[in-house]
């Protein structure tokens, strides 16, 4: 579907590519990896999420969405309350591991994310925007350990 050459250009995955295509044929200016959220584990920590939309929506495409993808993402919201950070699956009904019963859509559902498979929903690119996201790092706000 999309050669390793296209994926080279830029994208890391097949997925990207896709949601990039998608962004792109319904005329919405696409930002890849534009900004960097800080956080704390620990240590501290950059996320570089995938897409951000013009509306501020933060778009993060996951074929394997691992136990530390998981928990940082708990962690970014809890840090990051204001930021809408939702996920594009290469299949939502994949399941967490071999042997979960729980599926990609069920930890979003219980930990209050959206999701959808494969393309950005159409509703998401025409929602109103919530927040401006306007500088290229964003800060821990927290009390810093160090």
């Amino acid at each position: 579907m999309y050669s390793r050459k296209k994926i080279n250009r830029g994208f890391r995955s097949g997925l990207e590519v896709m949601v990039k295509d998608q962004l792109l044929s319904n005329n919405v200016v696409v930002k890849y990896e534009p900004i960097k959220i800080e956080w704390e584990d620990l240590a501290y920590r950059k996320y570089t999420p995938d897409f951000l939309l013009p509306n501020g929506i933060i778009i993060e495409t996951k074929g394997l969405f691992t136990a530390q993808d998981r928990r940082k993402h708990i962690l970014i919201k809890k840090q990051h309350p204001e930021l809408d950070i939702r996920f594009v699956f290469t299949n939502c009904r994949s399941k967490l591991s071999k042997k979960s019963k729980s599926t990609y859509a069920s930890w979003c559902e219980k930990h209050n994310f959206l999701y959808s498979t494969k393309k950005i929903p159409i509703e998401w690119l025409n929602e109103k925007e919530q927040i401006k996201i306007k500088q290229t790092f964003i800060p821990f706000k927290g009390k810093k350990l160090c």
